[in-house]
Formats: C-alpha cells, sequence, structure tokens
C-alpha cells in the first residue's frame, strides 16, 4: 500500500521517455496522484494531444508504482488544461540546457500567436552563441525545433514555448 506522498517520491523517478535527463514530475505532465487503499491514480497531461509517447509514459507510470507496491495503478489522460511549458521545474530547465536542449522561455498570455516570418535568436546550449540559425520548425518531435549554431557549428533542439 503507498501512499500519496510515496507515489509522488515514485513518480520523481519516472524518465521522460525522449528526453531521460529530466522525470514525469518535473516536466510536469504528472497533474495530480490519489492512493486509496491499493489503488493509486495517476492523472497525467501530455505535452500535446499527439504525444507519440504517451503510452510509454502510461507504462512506466504504472510499472514503478507497481513495483513499489500499488496493487493496481490507474492512468488517467486530461488534456484540459492544456500542458504548458511554464509547467517545466526550473532544475529540470537547467538539465535540459546541460543535456543539449535548450529549455523553453516563458509561454505567452495570449491564446492567439503571432506569426513568426523571422525564427527569434536563441543561444546554443553549447557554446552560448547567439549566432544560431533555426533548421527546421520540428526536430524529433513536434513539440521541438531544430537548430545549428553558427559559431561552433553543432546543432541543437529548443524545447518550443507552449
Amino acid at each position: 500500500m503507498l501512499t500519496e506522498a510515496e507515489a509522488w517520491q515514485v513518480l520523481r523517478t519516472v524518465p521522460d521517455p525522449e528526453i531521460p535527463v529530466i522525470s514525469v514530475c518535473e516536466l510536469g505532465i504528472v497533474r495530480s496522484v490519489r492512493a486509496v487503499d491499493d489503488a493509486v491514480t495517476v492523472v497525467v497531461t501530455p505535452t500535446y494531444s499527439g504525444c507519440p509517447a504517451t503510452e510509454v509514459i502510461a507504462t512506466s507510470i504504472r510499472t514503478a508504482l507497481s513495483d513499489a507496491g500499488a496493487a493496481t495503478v490507474a492512468v488517467e489522460t486530461r488534456l484540459s488544461p492544456a500542458w504548458t511549458t511554464d509547467w517545466i521545474e526550473a532544475a529540470a530547465a537547467e538539465r535540459l540546457k546541460a543535456y543539449g536542449i535548450v529549455p523553453p522561455g516563458p509561454a505567452a498570455v495570449a491564446t492567439v500567436q503571432p506569426i513568426r516570418l523571422v525564427p527569434r535568436s536563441i543561444g546554443c546550449p553549447r557554446c552560448g552563441s547567439r549566432r544560431t540559425t533555426r533548421l527546421a520548425a520540428f526536430g524529433s518531435t513536434a513539440c521541438k525545433a531544430l537548430w545549428r549554431c553558427d559559431a561552433c557549428m553543432e546543432p541543437f533542439e529548443e524545447f518550443k514555448p507552449l
């Protein structure tokens, strides 16, 4: 039997499958945990509704909590309110940068965002140069963009603010 506090501790050890240097909790997708008797229910909000890692995340959560002693584990997907990059913990943002992914800035407060004809300038996570070029609006996943540093010539991804 797990308490809610114990379940949260276990979930903090479950890595995001696409960015293994941060946990699903640090990413901000675990929204709530409810523990009653031998059952644990976890509410997850994916980074976007079509995220291909959603099922892998749910399986990892079920496995980790079952291994920790929960008899029954339910994972509920909740799409509203929509996930925002503001839910990423500050320490996780620093680990993203060390991993080579530019962490997102604050999400825009407006619901309608202007179309950017010229991408904003972002710094290279490796050398810090702001001489960077966006190569593609989408990187390995739809929530990331692909960039190249014109100073050190290294490619890198940016976690787009949502």
